[in-house]
């Protein structure tokens, strides 16, 4: 079958670079977006190449997870976070979680602060790397999988009965959690990652600001991971 690539790049591009816009959001001001959308475009072509219906993936979803992995694959190089960082994320992750269980509201940033011990201009800047982590692989930060390790759900392949059977527990974990949550809450997962939109996408649809909805999703997602790990106490 002939693929016209420059035909398929015209109709991706958009959507590689509003992936590119929402991951460059929080990142470090020598990651260029240009870079993110090359990397993508990368993706996108050896995607054409590689994709096989008979995995069951649509072609749509396929492209995705492969531009997504692609750039976050990219930003890893960087390595910019130190392990201070990596556990004050932890920290804060967890104070989100359960405050906003407790009071059924996002806290304010004095609030978190005051929690942790730590000045506001901390917290606002460690708020900004747990939200791109939760965005960069929403499996690991979910289910805190090894780094190298890519848990998909999307995607089939002839992998051994055991990781079958794994994907399907944390699955199965996963709709239980989700299930848990709240109608408002489900929705803007749902925008989010069913249907793809961009923050001020599903703004627009709430009524609210861009920065709330970044919150809210913050806070949801701490919220699902702590019930999944509840269940597997």
């Amino acid at each position: 079958m002939i693929v016209n690539k420059e035909s398929i790049i015209r109709e991706f591009l958009p959507l590689i670079g509003k992936m590119a816009k929402d991951l460059k959001v929080n990142l470090p001001r020598n990651v260029e977006i240009d870079d993110l959308i090359q990397e993508g475009v990368i993706a996108l072509l050896q995607a054409v190449e590689k994709y096989d219906p008979r995995h069951g993936a649509t072609f749509k979803t396929y492209v995705y997870n492969r531009i997504k992995g692609a750039m976050i694959d990219y930003l890893r190089k960087f390595d910019y976070l130190p392990k201070n960082v990596r556990q004050d994320i932890k920290r804060l992750d967890k104070a989100l979680s359960e405050f906003y269980v407790q009071h059924q509201r996002l806290p304010k940033y004095e609030e978190l602060a005051e929690i942790l011990n730590m000045s506001v201009e901390d917290i606002q800047q460690i708020y900004n790397e747990l939200m791109l982590k939760q965005y960069m692989n929403i499996d690991e930060y979910l289910f805190e999988v090894q780094e190298n390790s890519h848990i998909n759900f999307d995607i089939s392949s002839d992998e051994d009965v055991r990781e079958q059977a794994w994907k399907s527990i944390l699955y199965e974990q996963l709709i239980l959690a989700i299930n848990k949550l709240d109608e408002r809450e489900q929705l803007i997962l749902s925008l989010r990652f069913e249907h793809e939109l961009s923050l001020k996408e599903i703004a627009e649809i709430l009524g609210v600001s861009e920065s709330r909805v970044s919150q809210l999703l913050s806070a949801i997602l701490s919220k699902l991971r702590a019930s999944i790990e509840a269940e597997r106490e």
